[in-house]
């Protein structure tokens, strides 16, 4: 039984190949993205013992592949009720992205509103990256939050002070920046990731960690992870390093933990 204070949540998936996020309270089940297959994602439900028939909403951030891959089949299948801006809704129809999907199932989240789903407020924030209008969000209740944020080329001033001082964040450390450089993926593309509007290296994500925690903060996830630009160690130790030079304890006031791209985390209070 959930929890009256607060609420739960897992890390579903995490990486270039696919992400999700579970997130309940005593009155409201909802996923964040679907970029995995529709039985995959459920299959991941079924690791943390929950059932894709009792989400209530499903929030999407942006249109590319890794984050909506799933959503029209479990739409459809599972009458699920979609959130998105408008911008990111008229790319998704215009490329008919997710199949067919009844207008009764389709509503708006702008960009920078705060939301509120039975007993939790969710924000959402903008971020710099080559999608539409990408979004991510912030969860709130009984003065506890969780902060989603991955595919972002950078941090900026306005984003630190919409996320600062989360109980626990899913942070993106997607690339090492000399594996990316010495790999084998085309210049353009090492050139889009390596952009203002593509994603947060490892050194990136730990300034950026560092810069927004405070003393509620007590978990960092690492997110969002590239299979072939990273290794999970050296994300870690990157994140670890810099919060440790930093004066922050990583044994005693806050704790780094990794994610998965095909296994769901524990189901986790905030």
């Amino acid at each position: 039984m959930t929890e009256q204070n607060g609420f739960k949540y897992s890390i579903l998936a995490s990486g270039s190949t696919g992400n999700s996020f579970y997130l309940e309270t005593p009155k409201k089940k909802i996923l964040v993205d679907a970029g995995l297959s529709g039985k995959k994602i459920e299959s991941l439900l079924s690791e943390i013992d929950r059932d894709i028939h009792d989400i209530d909403a499903l929030l999407i951030t942006h249109e590319h592949s890794d984050h909506i891959k799933g959503i029209g089949v479990l739409a459809r299948k599972y009458g699920i009720d979609l959130y998105a801006n408008e911008d990111t809704w008229s790319e998704l129809d215009s490329k008919n992205a997710l199949g067919k999907i009844p207008i009764e199932q389709k509503h708006l989240f702008e960009m920078g509103k705060t939301m509120t789903f039975g007993d939790i407020d969710i924000e959402s924030f903008g971020v710099s990256h080559d999608a539409i209008a990408p979004q991510f969000y912030r969860f709130m209740k009984d003065n506890k939050s969780f902060v989603m944020l991955t595919d972002t080329g950078y941090v900026s001033d306005r984003m630190r002070g919409t996320i600062e001082n989360a109980d626990a964040y899913l942070m993106e450390s997607n690339h090492d920046i000399e594996i990316l450089r010495m790999g084998a993926y085309p210049w353009r593309t090492k050139q889009r990731i390596l952009s203002d509007q593509g994603h947060l290296s490892n050194e990136d994500g730990a300034e950026a960690a560092f810069s927004i925690h405070g003393n509620k903060t007590k978990r960092i996830f690492l997110g969002h992870l590239s299979l072939n630009n990273n290794i999970k160690e050296l994300a870690h130790l990157t994140m670890d390093g810099y919060l440790q030079q930093h004066d922050v304890d990583t044994k005693k006031d806050l704790k780094i933990l990794d994610t998965s791209h095909e296994h769901a985390s524990q189901l986790y209070d905030i």
